[in-house]
């Protein structure tokens, strides 16, 4: 006969009981991020977001460096050296409160601090990391181009010698922190490769007008990079790495971040959607007591653990021995589209006031449109899971 187990409530929120994965650690970590974000952001992101500018955003920085957030999966330099999950479960408050507070500590973190991390110089580490990770300073990743997105490798941005110098000239696009960054990491074809350059925002020639008209990620700084020959030094470039193997190798830093955040995107429109049903009354009853209602609600939990799971996976594989690229893929292609799915779910069962910023459904359903395409589109991490499959590249 087994031992009877003393019965546990249900917790609507985790049938499954994934928190028991964590460890007393990685819940500290994660209680003290969704702590930060419930009383820094959450009272002002709908506004934000409506408005198209975060206040403070400098200060806003500056209070995620002290907590230990930009950089937090690096070693040295002022970073806080934590695990894989560790770095995944911050992702995953920091999206549940909105996809342009994760994309902010996304890019700080896993692009520019990790490119300069892995690929720097001494001194371009020294220099820059534990600024970046204090959040005095911002950084930005500069690789999209107007007519470069998913083909970086025809990108046009180009930087020459002259004597001891580099000159760089060309345009980035889509650029997340670009117009409030003080340093920007930029992608260039040289003879020898595509290479990085460690470029200071104060650089003459340099500027980085923000993109307006957005209807996503309108929490979010996003930029176009304009190089119009701008002058650096020799030292400028990141001497560690040539081609795409650097930049790619940096999405995919940031991709494993977004298998996490979109679950939490997704989680905050569950939470809110199966409220609501518990809350809203038609013909006498709460709609949460009508089949149809239940069947969206057990659809979206069922996803949301799924896909959660898939991420505590991912996490604890980078953590023990490493991720490969299609791995990455298949966390980021299935979240992100499975987190759209449920936002869009949760939509309609709040009716009409799901389109509301009262509620976080619409906004996070938006900022998932572009999560779902950027850093790396449906069809590339479908083609990337697929060459993994198959041995055959479809998309050379």
């Amino acid at each position: 006969m087994h031992a009877q187990h003393a019965a546990r409530p249900a917790d609507p929120l985790d049938l499954v009981e994934l928190d028991s994965l964590l460890t007393p650690d990685e819940r500290a970590v994660r209680d003290a991020v969704r702590t930060f974000c419930d009383r820094r952001v959450e009272p002002h992101i709908a506004e934000w977001f409506e408005r198209g500018s975060v206040e403070d955003i400098r200060g806003l920085t500056k209070e995620l460096g002290e907590l230990g957030l930009l950089g937090m999966h690096l070693e040295g330099y002022g970073c806080a050296g934590m695990s894989a999950v560790d770095y995944g479960l911050a992702c995953l408050e920091l999206e549940a409160t909105d996809s342009g507070l994760r994309s902010l500590v996304s890019v700080q973190g896993s692009l520019a601090m990790y490119a300069i991390h892995a690929f720097g110089s001494e001194e371009q580490k020294e220099e820059w990391l534990p600024r970046l990770a204090a959040g005095t300073a911002i950084g930005c990743f500069g690789l999209t181009e107007p007519d470069s997105g998913s083909d970086p490798g025809s990108m046009r941005t180009a930087a020459r010698r002259d004597g001891d110098d580099w000159v760089l000239d060309g345009r980035k696009m889509w650029i997340t922190n670009g117009s409030v960054a003080d340093v920007a990491v930029v992608w260039a074809r040289t003879e020898d490769g595509v290479r990085g350059f460690v470029v200071p925002t104060d650089t003459p020639g340099f500027s980085a007008p923000a993109i307006k008209h957005k209807m996503s990620l309108r929490a979010s700084v996003t930029s176009e990079l304009v190089l119009d020959s701008v002058r650096l030094p020799g030292a400028a470039v990141l001497p560690e790495v040539r081609g795409l193997k650097g930049p790619l190798s940096c999405l995919n830093e940031a991709r494993y971040g977004i298998a996490w955040g979109a679950m939490g995107a997704a989680r905050s429109a569950f939470r809110t959607a199966l409220a609501y049903a518990g809350d809203r009354v038609q013909f006498g009853r709460p709609i949460s007591s009508f089949q149809l209602t239940q069947a969206k609600l057990t659809d979206m939990a069922l996803e949301l653990a799924k896909g959660t799971l898939l991420a505590f996976h991912l996490g604890r594989t980078k953590d023990d021995r490493g991720l490969r690229p299609e791995q990455v893929s298949f966390g980021k292609l299935n979240n992100t589209r499975a987190a759209l799915e449920i936002c869009r779910t949760a939509r309609t069962v709040l009716g009409a006031n799901g389109i509301s910023l009262e509620y976080p459904v619409i906004r996070h359903a938006n900022n998932l449109e572009s999560i779902l395409t950027y850093e790396g589109t449906v069809e590339m991490h479908t083609l990337m899971i697929g060459q993994a499959l198959t041995g055959q590249a479809a998309f050379r």
